[in-house]
């Protein structure tokens, strides 16, 4: 009896190439979401929103998109809308597919790798429509491309309605529209949160000045049949999101006009706009590539010792300190409210 028992947990532990499985396509990223989007939470059902706007995003800043659209639809579907190029519709000279299908049903497909496409750009290279889509219930695309419009749907990551092209699009004669439903099977929430999305695409508005960004929940309209809206586009860039994170705090600023600095070296852009306030709180946020650098990094690090060295130097030169004496870090970022914001061309 012994030995049958022991040849049965031999069995059970074999460890052999039957046992190396393969996940064609789109289901690694079904059966691992949490590897792609960090969890399947609330904040992972947001981050959805997120990584199709961060192509937006990339259109802008590489100079072709100044308006992006995000719907909340009722039923919660999310619809994304931007007037930047559009996604180009031939066939991948690879894959032998519409060129669309690639981005949405490959990981690692896009403009991203440095084939002239994006010279800066965030979000998960290549891989955040395709995660979108296999983790969405349901897709629909809509991309519009030199005056015409091609459509396509996917259903769990898998087409479901073959790639069309409809037609001219006269009122959209370029751009992308992306409207899809999160797959309840696979987060815990599916109910979007207006105020969370809000702060992001704020924060996105701040960090490219100029581009307007329209959100706008179709859920549920008020007494008078309007539906909650929010329409961002600062003129003044991160200098206006300092003045916003000042007065959201309800301090007062030091000195009227928030100091603003931009340098350039070869194709790197480094921001900065910072405004001393009456409170005696730090903030001092710092991005790349328009992702929120929330770990740090050398150009918070740079910044912080940059300033600290700054204000000792001119302390020293106005007499104002003697010998041995010095500001320490905290001393001088006490009360400073400031925004770095750093743009590189991706490797």
């Amino acid at each position: 009896m012994a030995d049958i028992e022991k040849n049965q947990v031999e069995e059970e532990v074999v460890y052999d190439e039957k046992q190396i499985q393969v996940l064609e396509g789109l289901e690694a990223v079904r059966k691992r979401p949490g590897m792609y989007i960090g969890t399947t939470s609330i904040r992972g059902l947001h981050h959805l929103v997120y990584e199709i706007v961060d192509n937006s995003i990339d259109e802008a800043l590489a100079g072709y998109c100044d308006k992006i659209e995000v719907i909340i639809n009722e039923g919660n579907s999310i619809t994304v809308i931007d007037n930047g190029r559009g996604i180009p519709c031939g066939i991948h000279p690879k894959q032998g597919i519409p060129t669309p299908e690639v981005v949405y049903t490959i990981l690692h497909a896009g403009g991203k790798f440095g084939g002239g496409g994006y010279k800066i750009a965030g979000g998960l290279h290549g891989v955040g429509a395709s995660v979108v889509n296999a983790l969405s219930e349901w897709l629909e695309l809509d991309d519009a491309v030199d005056g015409q419009h091609y459509t396509e749907r996917f259903e769990r990551g898998h087409v479901a309605r073959a790639f069309k092209c409809e037609g001219a699009s006269p009122d959209r004669p370029h751009g992308v529209k992306v409207t899809f439903k999160p797959d309840p099977t696979i987060f815990e929430e599916t109910v979007f949160e207006y105020e969370t999305l809000l702060k992001r695409l704020r924060e996105q508005s701040f960090l490219n000045a100029g581009v307007r960004i329209v959100l706008r929940d179709e859920r549920q309209a008020d007494e008078n049949g309007n539906f909650r809206e929010d329409d961002l586009c600062f003129e003044g860039g991160i200098r206006s999101f300092v003045s916003f994170l000042i007065e959201n705090k309800h301090a007062d600023p030091i000195h009227d006009k928030v100091i603003y600095m931009k340098g350039e070296k070869g194709t790197s852009i480094a921001e900065i706009a910072m405004q001393y306030n009456d409170s005696y709180e730090e903030i001092v946020q710092t991005f790349a590539n328009n992702m929120n650098t929330i770990e740090g990094g050398m150009h918070e690090t740079g910044f912080r010792s940059g300033l600290t060295r700054a204000i000792n130097d001119y302390g020293r030169k106005a007499g104002i300190l003697k010998g041995d004496d010095k500001l320490s870090g905290e001393d001088v970022r006490e009360g400073l409210c400031a925004i770095v914001s750093v743009k590189l061309e991706n490797a």
